[in-house]
């Protein structure tokens, strides 16, 4: 709501399950958690626990809720978090959403600790750092909800870097959206619908750029249940019962 962009944890690809705490937006029409969901179709179940507005602060405590220690089939085999556009709102113009960079860090290296305690190694974590900021289009925005600018690119840049950081720390991959989508100098704006949140092209960007991470962790899974061509005609149950996996 507002001026804010959802914070994520997911996609979580298990087994059976992808999660991923992505942007609120990550399911529409489109979104590249849709996309993810589109490939991974008979391979994966993609869980969106994105939440509109969610900081890092909020993140750590509802962690808990979202991804709990199960049994191998509900051990994910990818989990995204997605953070850092509304930890990184400047204090003086949104304190609600604000998170000190160090804490920021902390918050995220505490999820990760976290999922390391539920049975999902740093080799199945991808951080996802926030997209740059364009500030005139958000400055708009702003100003048609009666307030000032409330981010600035550069800072969003320091939270992207944090982010990274905590990636290295863990071993776990690391998608850096901000770099990628200025690199060279590139006119981003299109990335973003308002400045802040993903447009059509910039849920693309992402998942083109998310997919080969997801896909090296689950190509050796197998499809569930069997293409229709392949189900044994007369004894149908022969092809269809059982672990489904052949």
């Amino acid at each position: 709501p507002g001026a804010s962009e959802a914070g994520s944890v997911g996609p979580f690809v298990t087994p059976r399950r992808c999660h991923t705490v992505s942007r609120m937006f990550s399911f529409q029409q489109g979104g590249w958690g849709a996309s993810l969901a589109d490939m991974l179709v008979r391979k994966c179940d993609v869980l969106n626990r994105g939440f509109s507005g969610y900081n890092t602060r909020w993140a750590k405590i509802i962690l808990p809720r979202l991804v709990r220690k199960g049994s191998g089939l509900d051990s994910p085999v990818a989990v995204t978090i997605f953070f850092g556009a509304n930890d990184s709102a400047l204090k003086d113009e949104n304190p609600k959403q604000h998170v000190p960079l160090e804490e920021f860090a902390a918050n995220l290296r505490s999820m990760v600790r976290y999922l390391q305690s539920v049975d999902v190694p740093e080799g199945r974590l991808i951080l996802i750092t926030p997209p740059p900021l364009c500030e005139a289009a958000w400055a708009q925005e702003c100003l048609q909800q009666g307030c000032k600018l409330n981010r600035l690119n550069s800072v969003v840049g320091e939270y992207a870097r944090a982010c990274l950081q905590v990636a290295q720390d863990y071993g776990a991959e690391a998608l850096d959206l901000w770099t990628l989508m200025q690199k060279d100098g590139q006119d981003f704006s299109s990335y973003l619908s308002d400045g802040l949140h993903l447009s059509p092209k910039g849920n693309e960007f992402v998942f083109s750029h998310l997919w080969p991470l997801i896909e090296k962790k689950v190509s050796s899974l197998p499809f569930l249940l069997p293409y229709w061509r392949d189900i044994a005609e007369a004894r149908p149950e022969l092809s269809l019962l059982g672990d489904g996996d052949h």
